[in-house]
């Protein structure tokens, strides 16, 4: 029997939540039925050596290497080549890009303006193809893909400006099926596009309970042999993981006494901000940057409380791998919480400010009862959700 091409289109295997929610899909596909192909807009991820090696990870687009040479090299290239469509479309963007600042969305829009024009085509035909992230893999799949079927995931609640809307709504409307990772998101994506309510549906970002169990027995989580209260923290360093509510909450923390360590795994745009608030609030022993880990799930054990401060998410996939993990959770009250909080039972849902934030770690450290009932709590729900592949399985046909 033939099998089944498909091919999976995301920006790069970082270590975030779409990225695991991707691998641990691929893990559990039957890779004896199906053909798999996958495009990375940025390659070196740290997840990237845990895709199962039946799946073939494509070489990178050509403007993909050109963007990765200094500007130098790529005029160099450029004359040599006689071709100046590339260095004009890198140089276009890096222009736009630096005139004000962007939200993600309207950061995709610029770069596909700026440069889809020397995207090549994908030469390969498929029998589906998928787009496993909103923005640019969502335009490359619905644009310079030949495929049978599209569908398009999105895993971010967030909502546009008229522009990004009518920009986005033409590669939209070149999908099949649109699938949301949340019931919130299906109802944002609702919102933003009433008239792909009939093509939406929602899949969860699949977490498997054996890998992340496994992983957690792998390798060294903290090792600062620390004593007191750990406090954890994974996110991409930007405004939408809520850092700065993060740090304003852990001087809040230091100021009372508290004794403990907020540590933080992840990189991105606001480090450098980062780093200077933890220096002007005087947090440079209790709130500490570790970059991105391949494996965090031994830090997540590690932890005492497992916080996040998003102002937003699709899913919140960290907060279910500490659920898993059976580490009590305090987070913010974003749109999708509730898909998978239940606020005093598995962890504690707070307002989306500092001093909540604070005073709900501060509920766990000293009501022993509570993080008790929290503990016994996570230790007897359900644990991941696997059987989210069927729905992918009919979904693809």
């Amino acid at each position: 029997m033939m099998k089944k091409k498909l091919l999976f289109v995301i920006d790069s295997l970082d270590c975030a939540g779409a990225e695991k929610s991707l691998v641990t899909l691929l893990s559990l596909l039957d890779l004896s039925k199906y053909s798999v192909d996958l495009i990375l807009f940025g390659h070196g991820g740290a997840l990237e050596n845990l895709v199962p090696k039946e799946v073939k990870i494509l070489k990178p687009l050509k403007y993909t290497t050109f963007t990765a040479l200094s500007i130098t090299k790529a005029f160099i290239y450029s004359f040599k080549n006689l071709d100046s469509k590339m260095i004009f479309s890198r140089l276009k963007y890096s222009f736009r890009i630096r005139k004000g600042k962007y939200r993600n969305s309207q950061k995709a829009r610029i770069f596909w303006e700026s440069v889809s024009r020397v995207i090549e085509n994908n030469p390969k035909e498929y029998d589906v193809a998928i787009s496993y992230a909103q923005g640019v893999p969502t335009f490359y799949v619905a644009e310079k893909v030949k495929a049978k079927k599209k569908f398009a995931w999105v895993n971010v609640s967030y909502r546009l400006n008229e522009e990004d809307k009518n920009f986005q709504r033409k590669y939209y409307d070149k999908y099949d099926r649109i699938v949301a990772v949340s019931h919130s998101t299906k109802e944002i994506m609702k919102e933003t596009f009433p008239e792909y309510q009939g093509k939406t549906e929602v899949i969860f970002d699949i977490n498997n309970p054996e890998i992340i169990f496994n992983m957690a027995e792998m390798g060294i989580g903290f090792e600062d042999q620390f004593g007191g209260i750990k406090i954890l923290t994974i996110g991409r360093f930007d405004k939408q993981k809520g850092y700065d509510i993060a740090l304003e909450a852990c001087k809040k923390l230091k100021d009372k006494g508290v004794n403990f360590k907020w540590y933080a795994l992840g990189k991105g745009p606001l480090q450098e901000e980062i780093l200077s608030k933890i220096k002007e609030y005087k947090l440079t022993d209790h709130f500490l940057l570790l970059g991105v880990k391949s494996n965090p799930y031994p830090y997540i054990k590690a932890a005492d409380i497992y916080v996040q401060t998003s102002r937003f998410e699709g899913f919140g996939l960290a907060i279910a791998e500490a659920r898993m993990l059976g580490v009590p959770v305090v987070t913010t009250r974003f749109d999708a919480v509730y898909n998978q909080m239940v606020d005093g039972k598995n962890g504690l849902v707070v307002e989306m400010e500092p001093e909540a934030v604070c005073n709900g770690i501060l509920r766990l450290l000293n009501n022993r009862d509570l993080n008790n009932e929290i503990t016994n709590y996570l230790r007897n729900e359900k644990k991941g959700n696997v059987e989210e592949i069927e729905k992918f399985y009919r979904l693809i046909g």
